[in-house]
């Protein structure tokens, strides 16, 4: 791998890492439904920008109405899931628990998707999921029905993740494939569709009490603009550069950022079991991730 590769993995992951400190600065000011609709709806308009600049073609072939859908499920729910983990949760703790991904695409590929598995898969989801359980049980967070609430949260995002990297494949990649690029703005647009009303109804029940100083909306900026608008761009041209297998090996980046920032920005507080638990799941996902002779098993 070049060194302006690995910068950009480097610059990708710890982005994505500073997306959990910024949601749980935002979440509990704005309330979880305004930040994750503000985090899609700011990211759209970020990507239209860099796309307008970047003279992209529009053209979706067909395709719009399955990106909009995709954007549901690939952004708009697991945002939701996020923020509202981001009131409970430190962020290293959702930083940590958002790298189950490829092992819950494991999963939903055995489940729904009649995917071959292996035995290094299948051992990769044990650990995870027994790295999920140290995290939970031994971290700096009480061992409560809040905690789990908010692990759940994490984990139904990432499973929205799996499914949409198999429907991806068979509503995009297929009949000649879409402009990444197309695919990501597209997709936000149906997320920010998405949340809209979530959105709308919070601020009927529940409206905030603050709606936060200059701290609370620069966050919010660097969420929509930089974690998720610029952060897709970076990612799609890493795809083009080294390809998604090792553009993937992100997903083991992004937990170490993630408690990094928390823990100097927000003085969140360490725990071995952020090591333990990261470490645990690093094991799961090179047993996911690393290349296999697949042999399906019954």
């Amino acid at each position: 791998m070049r060194l302006a590769d690995l910068t950009r993995l480097l610059l990708l992951a710890a982005i994505w890492g500073a997306s959990f400190l910024f949601m749980r600065i935002v979440a509990p000011v704005l309330g979880s439904m305004p930040t994750a609709f503000f985090r899609a709806s700011l990211g759209m308009l970020g990507l239209l920008v860099i796309l307008l600049l970047m003279r992209v073609r529009w053209d979706f072939n067909g395709k719009l109405k399955h990106c909009l859908v995709l954007g549901v499920i690939n952004a708009g729910l697991p945002s939701a899931m996020y923020c509202m983990a981001a009131l409970v949760l430190p962020a290293g703790y959702s930083a940590i628990l958002n790298a189950t991904t490829p092992m819950m695409s494991v999963l939903i590929g055995m489940l729904f998707f009649a995917e071959a598995l292996t035995l290094s898969k299948i051992a990769g989801v044990a650990i995870g999921l027994f790295g999920v359980a140290v995290l939970t049980h031994t971290g700096p967070v009480a061992f409560d029905l809040t905690l789990l609430l908010g692990a759940a949260a994490c984990l139904v995002a990432t499973a929205c993740y799996g499914f949409a990297g198999f429907l991806t494949r068979r509503w995009i990649g297929m009949q000649g494939g879409l402009d990444n690029r197309l695919t990501a703005f597209a997709s936000l647009c149906g997320a920010s569709l998405f949340l809209l009303p979530f959105f709308g109804g919070s601020l009927a029940i529940q409206p905030p009490a603050s709606w936060g100083g200059l701290n609370v909306w620069l966050s919010l900026a660097g969420l929509g603009f930089v974690c998720t608008a610029f952060a897709y761009v970076l990612y799609f041209r890493l795809l083009s550069d080294i390809g998604p297998i090792k553009a993937s090996t992100t997903t083991f980046l992004i937990p170490p950022f993630g408690v990094l920032w928390g823990a100097l920005l927000l003085d969140e507080p360490w725990s071995w079991a952020y090591l333990y638990g990261g470490v645990l799941i690093a094991i799961a996902l090179w047993l996911v991730v690393r290349p296999t002779v697949a042999t399906k098993l019954s």
